[in-house]
């Protein structure tokens, strides 16, 4: 896509300069040869996946821990993922930040659910492209995530002239299903999750 001709210079963060637990020689591997994350989502989630379901495989672990999932986790999952105007990475772009993102307890104790909630910063107040940076922080999310997490992608408070009415589309179940289905729509989410890690 063609840059943005009101915000041509954006401010770039280093590759180097960004936090990540990702080593030079690759993906981090654990004691027990997996590689985190993705190991257990074959198939990906999909809406189709009944979140409360609790069936475990006896193939998916020894024991019945849960693997934890900190907020480090969740930006090294978000910040490759490649801004629609720009050659560059939401995370390099700091339109999301490790201090942005939050990860809040069930709501109650018979709840297994817990919501991951981040907060974008678009690199300009106007930028007509937000809503479509924060349906794809929210894929990017909801296809990596086990189904104990509900995702919840804001817009922070102040950095965008309309704030309000871009949070209500992106909080909108009904919208973004139908966003989904837009074929022009899900080309550009495909290219910038293209970037991924």
């Amino acid at each position: 896509m063609e840059a943005n001709k009101d915000n041509a210079n954006p401010t770039i963060l280093n590759q180097s300069d960004l936090p990540s637990r990702r080593s030079d020689s690759g993906v981090k591997k654990r004691d027990d040869g997996g590689t985190g994350l993705f190991d257990s989502l074959v198939p990906a989630y999909t809406y189709l996946n009944d979140p409360f379901a609790q069936q475990a495989s006896s193939s998916d672990t020894d024991d019945d821990s849960v693997e934890e999932i900190d907020e480090q986790e969740i930006y090294d999952l978000i910040s490759t993922i490649s801004d629609p105007e720009h050659p560059l990475s939401l995370g390099s772009l700091a339109v999301v930040s490790l201090p942005d993102i939050h990860i809040q307890p069930p709501s109650s104790p018979r709840s297994p659910i817990s919501t991951v909630l981040v907060e974008i910063t678009p690199t300009i107040t106007h930028c007509s492209l937000a809503t479509v940076i924060g349906l794809g922080v929210r894929v990017r999310l909801e296809q990596s995530l086990p189904p104990r997490f509900r995702v919840d992608v804001r817009i922070k408070q102040g950095t965008h002239s309309t704030d309000e009415a871009v949070n209500k589309q992106l909080g909108d179940k009904e919208r973004v299903a139908a966003a989904l289905e837009n074929g022009t729509l899900m080309g550009v989410l495909k290219k910038m999750l293209s970037t991924c890690e």
